[in-house]
């Protein structure tokens, strides 16, 4: 198939978005942009989370990781059920209770200025980051399978994608990202299920067969039982809760979206519905990778390998959809993959202004500005967030050398470890802090994990960290604030 084919397909699909852009962002005001003016319906909230919870990250990697993992991150998946239950009954909660616009606003109320910019900082970090890899991989695909042959740089690949995502966000917001991100997520799911039709067509397969087919292959392993690897089933399972807890219920993107809903029951409606589905979902992906692998295996298709021989797994959904199914298989997957793309990175981008705005420069309780003045600087928040975003992508071009899904839960457990920590010693403990030593306390526990994480298989006879190290960084944050509680209580 060719490039320019692939290219007008994008193009449909952008204008597409803009014209439901354009529709949703009409009137829009700050509240409008910040939280949906509290009116979003929450099946449209719950059904356009799955494409932002999954992004291009579960698009790509999670079907190529089951050469390696198996059916392994399942056992995560299993684990964000409990945590989602978590957010549903306890988190949620607290932030209807409390009114929030901003979840870090609670950091505020409880602990002190200190412990309130913090929070609001590592969820910047966190997210700018993370929905680096989320693009980066999109984008590298996009790159050498579309845009090399165009001879287009890398660096115009991710500045068109950011500038389609700047514009169709810089009016609506959280208004306009829950209208298109159910159109995304219809779109991405379609485009998976498709590759197994495509698949199943061309090894013959029906539907029993396939289930057979799977679970007789060297992929279907979803247990695993050695304590020393990180693919140990409790590591991987609270590992999974945990990250659940943490990277939705504790980041202010996730939420935004679930606060826009009317009511607190709605906003539980949609946690709960949404992870149903997440494991459905989570499902078809893996299936896919297993059949992608058996296809790849049975007839010989040659999968890309790194300069060690060792196959590039990021690679293999992509290389074998775009080349070996037709066109309407390479048009599908394109634009599936950039339905998962679009969810991830338009909510954060909205959300890290929305932080940087409410938590930093306090523009909503700000008294001394006029609406207009308040939208002029939140725009002009959105464009610098937008640049960042560009850059941290360009650096992660130059390093990465693992599968996106790796780095990015990686970096995860270092970033909301302190999250973990705060938020868990606020509601489960009545002590108060000295909040001037917050920041210390919250610096250094990623430190010390990451220091741990290097030298663990010398220091624990040959133990290997996974997902749990954000259970290890939530604890040690929590010690650390023992430490520096004050005699009296709330």
């Amino acid at each position: 198939m060719s490039a320019n084919f692939i290219l007008i397909a994008v193009i449909l699909y952008s204008v597409l978005l803009f014209a439901i852009t354009w529709y949703t962002g009409r009137n829009a005001n700050n509240e409008s942009y910040y939280v949906g003016n509290r009116s979003s319906k929450w099946y449209l909230v719950a059904y356009g989370m799955i494409g932002a919870s999954l992004s291009g990250v579960t698009f790509i990697s999670v079907p190529g990781a089951v050469g390696i993992a198996q059916f392994g991150y399942l056992q995560v998946v299993l684990g964000y059920l409990i945590g989602y239950i978590v957010i549903a009954y306890i988190l949620l909660p607290l932030y209807y209770r409390l009114n929030l616009t901003s979840i870090y606003s609670y950091l505020k109320q409880r602990f002190g200025n200190s412990s309130y910019k913090t929070g609001a900082f590592f969820f910047i970090l966190s997210r700018t980051v993370g929905a680096a890899f989320r693009m980066y991989i999109v984008v590298n695909v996009l790159q050498e399978f579309v845009f090399n042959d165009m001879h287009v740089p890398f660096y115009a690949t991710v500045a068109v994608f950011i500038a389609l995502i700047l514009l169709y966000t810089y009016q609506g917001g959280v208004k306009t990202i829950i209208y298109t991100d159910t159109l995304q997520t219809t779109f991405m799911l379609l485009s998976v299920v498709l590759s197994i039709i495509f698949i199943m067509k061309e090894m013959n397969l029906n539907v029993s067969e396939v289930f057979t087919k799977i679970s007789d292959s060297e992929y279907s392993q979803i247990f695993f039982d050695e304590w020393k690897l990180k693919s140990f089933f409790p590591k991987q399972f609270f590992g999974g809760m945990f990250i659940a807890i943490a990277m939705t219920g504790l980041d202010q993107e996730m939420m935004q979206k679930n606060i826009s809903c009317k009511t607190l029951g709605d906003a539980q409606k949609n946690v709960l519905t949404f992870s149903s589905v997440m494991l459905i979902v989570n499902i078809l992906f893996l299936a896919l990778g297993a059949l992608l692998y058996i296809y790849a295996n049975e007839t010989n298709i040659h999968l890309l390998t790194d300069a060690n021989g060792k196959i590039i797994s990021d690679n293999v959904f992509p290389n074998i959809a775009l080349h070996n199914f037709g066109t309407v298989s390479a048009i599908f997957f394109i634009i599936g993959l950039i339905s998962a793309a679009y969810p991830s990175a338009d909510g954060a981008l909205t959300a890290l202004t929305s932080v940087f705005c409410l938590d930093f420069l306090g523009l909503k309780d700000d008294t001394t500005k006029t609406e207009k003045e308040k939208t002029t600087i939140r725009q002009r928040v959105h464009i610098s967030f937008a640049l960042v975003l560009f850059f941290v992508i360009i650096i992660f071009k130059l390093v990465n050398n693992d599968a996106v899904i790796n780095n990015l839960f990686t970096w995860a457990t270092y970033t909301y470890g302190p999250l973990l920590g705060l938020y868990s010693f606020g509601l489960f403990t009545k002590n108060q802090v000295k909040d001037k030593f917050v920041p210390l306390v919250c610096i250094l526990s990623p430190i010390v994990c990451i220091l741990l994480n290097e030298f663990s298989t010398q220091l624990f006879n040959g133990y290997k960290f996974g997902f749990e190290m954000l259970i290890l960084n939530g604890s040690i944050t929590y010690l650390g604030l023992l430490l520096i509680a004050k005699k009296e209580s709330i």
